[in-house]
């Protein structure tokens, strides 16, 4: 009974895009570890920015200084 959890920041994921991460997560696990569908159970987790950081820094202080450079 595999269980994945990914996470992502809250930047405009799609609904769709979710979909096909569950999908091609399930069937990789299906193909590669001959798991049963019913029983792979993905979850995604959206972070806000101010919750994820990198290099010391919110990506929410790194987008904005990315965005006043670009």
């Amino acid at each position: 009974m595999p269980y994945v959890n990914i996470r992502v920041t809250r930047e405009g994921v799609t609904a769709e895009q979710k979909q096909q991460l569950i999908a091609g997560v399930t069937e990789l696990l299906v193909r590669v570890l001959n798991k049963k569908p019913a029983t792979t159970f993905v979850v995604i987790d959206e972070v806000d920015t101010d919750n994820w950081g990198a290099g010391g820094e919110s990506l929410t202080v790194i987008r904005k200084r990315e965005a006043a450079a670009g």
